[in-house]
This record gives C-alpha cells, sequence and structure tokens, in this order.
C-alpha cells in the first residue's frame, strides 16, 4: 500500500510562524482561561501539583481537589512529610492512584537531591513519574524555560495549523516537536504555550473544531487543505466498557479501603461487583506493587493504614 502523503513537509517560514504568534496573542489576551488558580502562580512544586492532576482528568475537576491539596500540603516538604495514607485518601476520585504515590516520591526526591523541585528539564525527568510533557511544563510555566510542551490540545493545533496534519498522533514525532520549538517566541514562551493549549481546548477541539472563530484560520495549512480527515484504523472489536476493566475495580478498591479501616481480601471482593471478585487477589497485589495498598496480619489497607 503506498504511504499517504501530507499536506505539508516542512516547518513553516519564519514570516507565517510570527504572524500566526500575533494573532494567537491577539486571541489569548481576549479569551485565555488567565483564572485558572494553577496559572497564578510560579512555584514549581504547585505547577507541578496541578500538570499531575491535570493527566487525563478534566479541568473542572480538577480545580477544587488542586486547592484542597496546597490547602494541605503547600509545600514539597509538606507533602514529603505526609503519611502516605492521608495522600492517597486526598487523591481518591481523580483516577490512576499511583500518580499521587509518584508524585510524593517525586517530592521527596527532589528535596534529598536538590533541596526543592527543580525546573531543569533533565533534573525533572529523573523524578518519579514525570515524564518528557511534565518536565516541559513545568520547566516552561515554572521557570519560563523556552521548551515546547506537548499535551494533546498543543499537538492538535501545531499539527494542524503548521504542518497540516488531521490528528497528531502519540507519540508526537521529531517534525512536530521541531515546528513547536519554531513557533515560540524568543521571548514570553509561557504565555504562548498557554494560549496553544486554550485554543486546542476551547476552538481547534478534536472533533468539532470551530474554524469560523480560530484566529489562525488565515495560516493554517490544514483548513486551507479543506480540513481533510484523518487515516483512521478500523476497529477490530468493540472496546469493553470501563466498568468492566482492572482500572475501574481497582479505583473501588482503593476508595473503599479510603473509607475506614483495613479489610481482609474476602470483604473486599464481596463489596465489588461480580465479574471483578474472583480478580480482587490479582488487584490487590497490582496496588500494593505500585505502593498504594499494603497487607497486615492478613488485611488491606491503604499504606501506612496497617
Amino acid at each position: 500500500m503506498a504511504r499517504r502523503s501530507r499536506t505539508t513537509t516542512s516547518v513553516p517560514a519564519p514570516g507565517r510562524l510570527s504572524r500566526l504568534r500575533r494573532a494567537l496573542g491577539r486571541w489569548y489576551r481576549a479569551n485565555g482561561r488567565h483564572d485558572l488558580p494553577w496559572r497564578l502562580t510560579r512555584d514549581p512544586y504547585a505547577v507541578l501539583v496541578s500538570e499531575v492532576m491535570l493527566q487525563q482528568t478534566q479541568v473542572e475537576r480538577v480545580r477544587p481537589r488542586y486547592e484542597a491539596w496546597l490547602g494541605r500540603w503547600p509545600t514539597a516538604a509538606s507533602l514529603a512529610e505526609a503519611p502516605a495514607a492521608a495522600v492517597i485518601r486526598e487523591w481518591s476520585g481523580l483516577g490512576y492512584n499511583r500518580r499521587a504515590v509518584n508524585l510524593q516520591r517525586a517530592a521527596r526526591e527532589a528535596l534529598e537531591r536538590f533541596g526543592r523541585i527543580p525546573v531543569n528539564e533533565t533534573k525533572l525527568l529523573s523524578l518519579p513519574g514525570v515524564g518528557p510533557y511534565t518536565a516541559a511544563a513545568v520547566a516552561c510555566f515554572a521557570g519560563g524555560r523556552r521548551t515546547a510542551a506537548l499535551d494533546t490540545n498543543v499537538a492538535r493545533v501545531v499539527g494542524r495549523a503548521l504542518l497540516g496534519e488531521a490528528r497528531a498522533r502519540a507519540p508526537y514525532g521529531s517534525e512536530l516537536r521541531e515546528a513547536a520549538e519554531a513557533w515560540l517566541p524568543a521571548r514570553g514562551a509561557r504565555a504562548h504555550q498557554l494560549a496553544v493549549m486554550d485554543l486546542g481546548a476551547t476552538v481547534c477541539k478534536a472533533s468539532s473544531p470551530d474554524c469560523g472563530v480560530c484566529p489562525l484560520a488565515r495560516g493554517c495549512a490544514w483548513l486551507a487543505a479543506g480540513r481533510p480527515a484523518p487515516h483512521v484504523a478500523v476497529p477490530k472489536g468493540e472496546a469493553a466498557p470501563f466498568e468492566a476493566t482492572a482500572r475501574f475495580a481497582r479505583g473501588r478498591i482503593v476508595a473503599m479501603l479510603a473509607e475506614g479501616s483495613p479489610q481482609s481480601a474476602d470483604a473486599i471482593a464481596a463489596r465489588l461487583p461480580e465479574e471483578h471478585r474472583v480478580a480482587c487477589e490479582h488487584y490487590l497485589e497490582a496496588l500494593a506493587r505500585d505502593g498504594i495498598v499494603a497487607l497486615r496480619e492478613g488485611r488491606w489497607g491503604l499504606a501506612e493504614d496497617v
């Protein structure tokens, strides 16, 4: 099968990048989500907390939880000293409880090695649970570093507007990253990146982009090409409902243990939907490997509760 060609194969010229950058900046000043609490701080710890919470979780769900978290643990040192069980309880309901465990581990390790949460990408990448996007985001949003933080919204806007891509698929390739970095201004990379994120979240959306109000419409390569549809592979079968997944069952287990005292595996299994009961021991063992739960004297509880 012949390889499908792309609308364009190179980073746009500097003049075009500059025009798009100016249009984006005007739009952001008038329409950006400037009131988000994590945008009102340059504290690397607070920014790291927000970025970890925002992974696969909607902004409006994160906002109250972020504020409550910082009200309880306002510094990396206070989080590092907290009981792991308390951290997991505070996180309960945000999903992927391993993120809470890694966030605390990252705070402890950063304090031990650097004395603070760093804003250097290489140092950030060396911390537990911190990947390329999170490292770049903290470096840019807290440290003002000129680096491209490619989340799904940024990748989609860069792919469409600059490269004519219908959909930018992760892991994002070198050409997309090159384009994103070329688009960054010499100064003000933080505001620019936040503007691209907001445009992707509110206008240049995945399934229903509103090109009629987009500030980049006049220079968008994807729009100029007629908004070509992405090449989508035909799925082999329907995805299982979320309630049937191990992730759902593990979340239920953590939520019930966060409610009270440690319980036996049988008692925990009895409170799970029937289809998950036989695998309850496997879920508990997996949670234990992640440092979220522990077993003591035949009872399972949140780490440090048993």
